[in-house]
């Protein structure tokens, strides 16, 4: 593993606004920069009372701002919600103020319920334009003539790095059919994670963009001083992902010792959802984390975790960097 990175979902606890849930990604973001985390991504959902990064690429620019090493970047945009133009402008605009930090991670699912999903793009085609969009997105960000017709400025000639995301073998086959970075939703959808990093090194082909297969797993961290701390904590993280299972999706749950309301289907499809994941003192998160790399082999992981105490998140965050500083080779 060369790196480790960190993706910030903005959780929006119970009890907290959206003001407050931004005013901590930023707080986080700077902490990040100083533990060693590598990347600082954000994700696009629409509807949904627990995240405020619907508007990726304005967070993005906040935090980008606030911190002046780390790069920043999305994890992703959905592109079907985009005119692929509008998105290198936007990118193009982030890499021009901040040169040489940005990344664009693209993702295929539209981030949201279809009713949402509808209001985001009014007109839905059956047909899957994703390989075109994201074909014409990187064009828009190269090397384009003055005397093509449609160019994005900001944009043109940025390079914004481009990263396909995934959670099927759908994004494996792609990205490595463009020679593009791949990262693996892991930390909500595992079950195929071990088939599609096998297709995607298999089936790479070389690229302007790189010129071997390179992977990123997400994985989900929730670190404490103690196992059972810790265990508390995530609770809330589990009760917000079998909220939205049965559909009841809201804020970001307080921590409880009591699952029990949970039924057993439900806690079986979060315990599986969740399965890629280190959570306990410092020395369990150690063994666990050292275990999926060695699984996966990765060539960088991204953590996540959604804690409801900001204070109690960040000291998390800061011991997976620790952790993971020591497994860096």
């Amino acid at each position: 593993m060369q790196h480790f990175s960190l993706l910030d979902l903005s959780p929006v606890p119970e009890g907290k606004t959206t003001a407050e849930a931004l005013a901590a990604t930023v707080d986080l973001a700077r902490a990040a920069e100083g533990w060693g985390f590598h990347r600082y991504w954000l994700a696009e959902h629409h509807n949904m009372p627990g995240i405020a990064s619907a508007a990726t690429a304005l967070v993005i620019g906040q935090v980008a701002a606030a911190t002046s090493r780390i790069r920043v970047g999305a994890g992703g945009i959905m592109l079907p919600n985009h005119a692929p133009l509008m998105v290198a402008e936007q990118f193009g605009t982030l890499a021009t103020l901040f040169p040489g930090r940005i990344d664009l991670g693209l993702g295929r699912a539209p981030g949201t319920d279809m009713a949402t999903a509808r209001a985001l793009r009014r007109h839905m085609a059956p047909e899957d334009g994703f390989p075109a969009d994201v074909q014409e997105l990187i064009a828009y960000l190269g090397d384009m003539p003055d005397t093509a017709p449609v160019r994005a400025i900001p944009g043109v000639g940025t390079h914004v790095p481009v990263w396909i995301l995934g959670s099927s073998l759908y994004g494996a086959q792609l990205a490595a059919y463009l020679g593009l970075p791949y990262a693996f939703a892991s930390h909500f959808a595992p079950a195929m994670l071990a088939e599609a990093l096998d297709i995607y090194r298999r089936s790479f082909r070389p690229s302007v963009h790189l010129d071997r297969p390179h992977v990123m797993i997400a994985a989900g961290v929730c670190a404490a001083e103690t196992d059972a701390e810790a265990t508390y904590l995530r609770s809330s993280q589990v009760l917000a992902f079998a909220r939205i299972m049965t559909g009841r999706p809201g804020k970001l749950p307080a921590p409880t010792h009591d699952l029990g309301a949970i039924p057993a289907p439900v806690m079986a499809q979060v315990q599986g959802a969740l399965a890629v994941s280190a959570t306990g003192s410092p020395a369990t998160v150690r063994d666990r984390l050292e275990a999926i790399l060695a699984a996966y082999r990765p060539d960088e992981v991204i953590v996540t975790g959604m804690i409801h105490d900001h204070q109690a998140r960040l000291r998390s965050f800061q011991i997976a960097a620790e952790v993971l500083a020591g497994l860096c080779r």
